[in-house]
């Protein structure tokens, strides 16, 4: 709430237009320009400097001094009012620093019209080097300063006066009528001329609390009232003050619609309650109110409801009420209907006519009435561009906007019959013209509108979610409207001749650059499309309004975004049947050949762009998934192959019984390790959450590095186990890593067929069956014996812990840059080094970091004669091997 350091003067009005004080000074100013002398006005005047004057315990404030001194201000200090008078010189201008505007010497310096300031008014000029500036009025800070403030719905005048002071205090100015020049109207209500004009000119209408808040924070140095994030806390919602009920809708709708209610500031009750303000109708389901609405009650379309939402503002409700189907209009068209008889001509004439003007007045349907058989095969340019009688004709186009759009030739009669060849040419015409009105439609009943600046409430969606949803449309749009302006031409002045496949073929290169950035991330589009309509009321409002136009025929902006998808075959398909009815003789047989095949090339560019796109998507997500993955791992020659889930089952890669997730790419395998303990969020720079990694990463290596891969033959003690013989460039000997397989989707013989497969292609041999070594487990000591017993997990969970016990009382933690560093180090020196030390490095390497430090680690006390044993077996068991 706000804060009691306020004074409120006798004697003196804050509502005052502070426009009126300010005309006043300037008219004085004017006044002394021209009835004073012309001649050296300078000399005249005597020279008056600033001074600053510390009241109290704002000469105390050591901050406040210094940011006087940086300014280069003199000062002084006051400890009682009584001083005032010594202080007083015609040689200096006293600005007077208070420290708190409710005590009583301010009061006193205020009545004697002193220029009062506060404290952070200095430590911001000192920051930004800027001099004290100048105010008739007490100003405490500039948090408010160059706003301009208007009131409407006060009926408190000491709410209002405490109200006004505050903003004065904090450098804004106040009109009291409402103009152009007002940034910011506070409401006390929703109603009123000053709050619809605020609506109109999308002017932000705020609450009182506004206000309030920002004179809590007044001391905070960077702070400013108009800040998008502080100033959108305490906007009035659209349904303040609303109480509202809904008539007509489905119950899944109207229960989103009262979820919108209460999350835009508003209360909603049942139809019929006395206590609402507004029903809102489903005009399309409710022909009669069930009941007669009182005079107080507004209703309205859920256009009203949308709209509302849209603006961030409450619409005006004239705009948007209801009328009842049974007009006096619609009442005389019914009587006349049902007057008439077919018996006679005039009759006949009235009831068509009669029924025309009832189909005008209350068909609610976007289609076109379907015109007469005669109709469809006129020759006429008009009957070409009716797209009511094609596949395609799902939407009325009409009054397509003329900015997207290019008006049609004038044609010329062709005779009534017309060959098959025609017929399927015209079809190919219609879709096409439907087609490019489609896309204009998404383009200026959603793109446009989304980019435009200015909007009221600020963007409704960020410039890099408007170019995901929508991506290369408007390309398309160009490159189709092209392709139509030529199929016009050529249906205009048809001739059997005419080549419809060159059309094709000139515009092949345009498609093949358009189509594949939309079509590879449509599936993107339509999640980014779900995802701010849940998450940004506005824009799901945005939605409804317009999906609800005869434009989009009903159908959402996913549905309509969907056709360039289907486009390219339904176009190959028309092509293909134009070629069936196009004469052996005639020339284009051969080139709507070409045009098809290079259609067929188009989407195959499009299938092989989207796995692509697929993949690398894929090994994004890897990266995402596993924590401390290296960024090396993104290439765009490199592709996810297969991801196998394991335990491990030796010492290598990492402990016995870890979780380990192998991720087999083409020419590399990612080794990570299940996370023991999971931390924090991963957040991107456009504010979408990801899950935390799950994955700790081990070792990124190269195919090329697996000599052999060991399938261990199934006994008792061993169950869906593998090995792999992995000769590191930097390692003198042998290393085994052994792994079961826990996942039962992929068999373990086609893991490692696909394995070997991959390593023969990075290794160039063709040979890649000669990779596989079939062994006993006793051989390399591989069992999976009690893997997931009690006892097991239990050694585990011991190892584990004892390995956080001895990090966590080690006194010689090393930083994880001096780590880093002293890896790099051994790294760079592991050649000169002796096959001995190189083993220990090894050992030292392939350890956690604590040994790194010195830090004996438990799990590591057996890891050298382990290693020792491991090599000799490795060295008799694998001589026969490589």
């Amino acid at each position: 709430m706000a804060d009691n350091s306020v004074l409120t003067c006798a004697g003196r009005t804050s509502l005052a237009d502070s426009s009126i004080f300010d005309s006043k000074v300037t008219e004085t100013s004017k006044d002394n320009l021209l009835n004073g002398p012309t001649l050296y006005v300078e000399e005249e005047m005597p020279q008056v400097e600033t001074r600053v004057v510390l009241v109290q315990e704002a000469g105390k404030q050591e901050e406040l001094i210094k940011a006087l001194k940086e300014i280069k201000v003199p000062f002084v200090k006051m400890e009682s009012v009584e001083e005032y008078e010594s202080l007083d010189s015609p040689e200096f201008e006293n600005v007077f620093i208070v420290m708190d505007f409710q005590d009583p010497v301010f009061t006193e310096l205020y009545k004697t019209d002193c220029r009062v300031i506060g404290p952070p008014v200095v430590l911001n000029c000192a920051q930004k080097g800027e001099p004290l500036p100048f105010s008739c009025r007490p100003l405490y800070c500039t948090s408010m300063m160059n706003l301009v403030l208007c009131f409407t719905g006060f009926r408190k005048k000491e709410e209002l006066v405490r109200l006004v002071t505050l903003v004065h205090h904090m450098g804004g100015v106040i009109r009291k009528d409402f103009n152009s020049k007002v940034t910011h109207l506070v409401a006390n209500c929703t109603q009123g001329e000053k709050f619809r004009i605020a609506v109109s000119l999308g002017t932000p209408i705020m609450k009182p609390e506004w206000i309030y808040r920002a004179w809590e924070r007044r001391n905070e140095q960077d702070f400013c009232a108009s800040a998008d994030d502080f100033r959108n806390e305490f906007k009035v919602p659209p349904f303040q003050d609303c109480i509202l009920s809904f008539l007509g809708f489905s119950d899944e709708e109207k229960t989103n619609m009262e979820e919108m209610t209460e999350m835009q500031g508003g209360c909603y009750l049942e139809v019929g309650d006395e206590r609402c303000t507004h029903l809102i109708v489903e005009e399309s389901t409710v022909k009669e109110l069930p009941f007669e609405p009182s005079k107080k009650l507004y209703v309205v379309k859920q256009e009203w409801f949308w709209g509302s939402i849209q603006m961030d503002a409450r619409a005006g409700e004239t705009m948007y009420l209801y009328e009842k189907a049974n007009t006096p209009e619609l009442k005389k068209s019914v009587s006349l209907l049902s007057l008439s008889t077919p018996n006679s001509n005039r009759k006949r004439r009235r009831l068509k006519e009669t029924l025309a003007q009832l189909s005008r007045e209350t068909d609610l349907s976007p289609f076109p009435p379907r015109k007469r058989p005669s109709a469809e095969h006129s020759l006429s340019i008009g009957s070409l561009l009716d797209i009511s009688n094609t596949p395609e004709s799902s939407i009325n186009y009409g009054d397509t906007p003329k900015s997207c759009t290019k008006s049609s030739k004038n044609s010329t009669p062709v005779p009534s019959k017309q060959s098959a060849r025609w017929q399927v040419a015209k079809e190919l015409y219609q879709t096409e013209s439907n087609y490019v009105n489609i896309l204009a439609t998404i383009i200026q009943l959603f793109q446009v509108p989304l980019e435009e600046e200015g909007q009221r409430g600020g963007p409704i969606l960020a410039p890099e979610e408007i170019k995901t949803i929508f991506g290369s449309i408007p390309d398309i749009f160009d490159v189709h409207t092209k392709i139509k302006d030529d199929l016009e031409d050529l249906i205009v002045n048809w001739d059997e001749s005419k080549s419809i496949g060159d059309i094709f073929l000139k515009y092949a290169k345009d498609l093949v650059k358009t189509y594949p950035p939309f079509v590879n991330f449509f599936e993107m589009s339509k999640e980014t499309i779900i995802k701010c309509e849940k998450q940004k009321p506005r824009f799901h409002a945005f939605l409804k309004i317009n999906q609800a136009k005869p434009e989009c025929g009903r159908q959402s902006l996913v549905e309509l975004l969907i056709r360039p998808v289907q486009r390219l075959p339904s176009v190959a398909l028309l092509l293909n049947d134009l070629k069936k009815h196009t004469a052996e003789e005639n020339p284009d047989k051969d080139t709507l050949e070409k045009a098809i095949g290079s259609l067929k090339e188009v989407m195959t560019h499009i299938n092989e762009d989207k796995r692509k796109t697929e993949a690398q998507k894929q090994i994004f997500d890897v990266v995402y998934e596993v924590d401390g993955c290296p960024a090396n791992l993104l290439s765009s020659h490199r592709s996810l192959i297969q991801r196998v889930e394991t335990i491990s089952l030796g010492e290598h890669p990492c402990d016995r019984g870890e979780q380990v997730t192998l991720f087999l790419f083409n020419d590399c395998l990612e080794i990570a390790r299940k996370r023991h303990k999971v931390i924090g969020t991963f957040r991107s720079p456009h504010g979408q959450t990801r899950p935390p990694a799950s994955l700790k990463h081990i070792h990124l290596m190269p195919l090329s590095q697996i000599k052999k891969v060991l399938d261990i033959r199934e006994t008792e003690d061993c169950h869906n186990a593998f090995a792999l013989l992995v000769r590191p460039p930097t390692e003198q000997a042998n290393v085994l890593l052994s792994f079961q397989m826990t996942s039962e989707e992929l068999p373990k013989e086609n893991w490692l067929k696909m394995l070997c497969r991959h390593v023969a292609n990075t290794i160039c041999k063709a040979d890649a069956e000669n990779l596989i070594y079939t062994a006993d487990p006793e051989t390399f000591e591989v069992n999976t014996k009690d893997m997931d017993s009690t006892l097991s997990r239990a050694s585990r969970a011991i190892k584990k812990t004892s390995k956080r016990v001895t990090r966590a009382f080690s006194f010689s933690k090393t930083p994880r840059r001096v780590l880093r560093r002293a890896l790099m180090t051994s790294q760079s020196s592991v050649e000169g080094r002796s096959p001995l030390s190189n083993d220990k490095h090894v050992m030292s390497r392939m350890s956690s970091t604590s040994s790194l430090a010195g830090i004996p680690s438990p799990s590591l006390v057996t890891l050298p004669s382990f290693f020792e044993r491991r090599s000799h077996t490795l060295s008799r068991s694998t001589t026969h091997l490589i």
